[in-house]
């Protein structure tokens, strides 16, 4: 006995995708027109990884109050302090901006809150970075992403033909951009982690859109006689249901995380929540769409026309 595939949406789907077009690149307009704005407003919360300071990550004997640890934290003068809970009430992050001097005075820095804390704290986490080093970081990670989305839209255009790499690239782009607004509006630490929650992305989008492209190739060697703008719309809705599924199931691993994975993996975890959102609706609509506003595909150009 043979196991019927799950199909959550109809495999005979007749939607005009094609049709709502313009709704889809208002909403793609409108999502980047935030994003930079947020950006000049409001910039990125750049972490510890990138502007430099010290990250203690520590467990309390018992449940944390914030004002009091707050208050005995400013009595060591150490400048900016910044407290936050996650997971369970003993668990506190303590933030404080990189001291002057070298090293040791860092150093010196994390010994003296030790002191304040006490032995009965645990600490399981205690990291300096320093701000030379943070802004290589932030550089790096900067050119990572763009390398990666460029290696993408590469790929694609030699698997496929220019136009789907470039159709391929401003897709990607457009998801991540949009998920880096969402760092800057939710100012959510912007920190390594999340550089590595947009490469990923970065991946998962991509996946997506190869498997429509790929339906439109097979699709147009197919009917040679068929407009552009139907095979796109029949090509979507074949791969809709597998579209749906796989961002469905990822959904399924990144909420538990999203809920229950503490301070540590929010910035992770509600990154490529947002981006699976995102990429999953540029690859609906977007990214095979663009293709209507580019020269014609090469198969296109041998399409026969049907006798008179």
């Amino acid at each position: 006995m043979f196991l019927r595939p799950i199909h959550i949406i109809p495999n005979d789907t007749t939607i005009d995708f094609v049709a709502k077009r313009w709704w889809a690149f208002g909403v793609t307009i409108l999502l980047m027109l935030i994003t930079i704005a947020s950006l000049f407003i409001n910039g990125l919360n750049l972490g510890i990884d990138f502007k430099g300071g010290i990250l203690i990550e520590a467990k309390a004997p018992q449940a944390v109050d914030d004002a009091a640890l707050r208050s005995d934290l400013a009595t060591l003068n150490l400048g900016e302090v910044a407290l936050q809970q996650f997971g369970a009430p003993d668990d506190v992050l303590i933030r404080i901006q990189r001291q002057a001097g070298d090293e040791a005075a860092q150093m010196k820095a994390i010994q003296s809150v030790r002191d304040k804390l006490g032995a009965s704290y645990e600490y399981r986490r205690v990291e300096v970075v320093g701000p030379t080093v943070g802004t290589e970081l932030l550089h790096a990670g900067i050119l990572a992403t763009v390398l990666a989305m460029l290696a993408i839209a590469l790929y694609v255009a030699v698997r496929f033909e220019w136009q789907f790499g470039l159709a391929a690239l401003i897709a990607t782009f457009h998801d991540v951009l949009v998920t880096v607004g969402l760092y800057s509006v939710l100012h959510l630490d912007f920190n390594l982690t999340a550089v590595a929650a947009l490469l990923t992305l970065a991946g998962y989008s991509i996946n997506d859109t190869v498997v429509v492209f790929d339906r439109i190739r097979e699709t147009l060697r197919r009917q040679k006689a068929t407009d552009l703008r139907s095979i796109i719309n029949a090509s979507v809705n074949q791969t809709l249901s597998r579209t749906t599924m796989t961002a469905g199931t990822t959904l399924l691993a990144l909420l538990p995380l999203v809920f229950m994975g503490g301070q540590t993996l929010i910035n992770f975890s509600a990154a490529l929540t947002w981006g699976i959102f995102v990429g999953t609706y540029s690859s609906i609509y977007v990214a095979a769409a663009l293709l209507l506003y580019m020269p014609p595909l090469r198969r296109m150009d041998v399409v026969k026309k049907p006798k008179a």
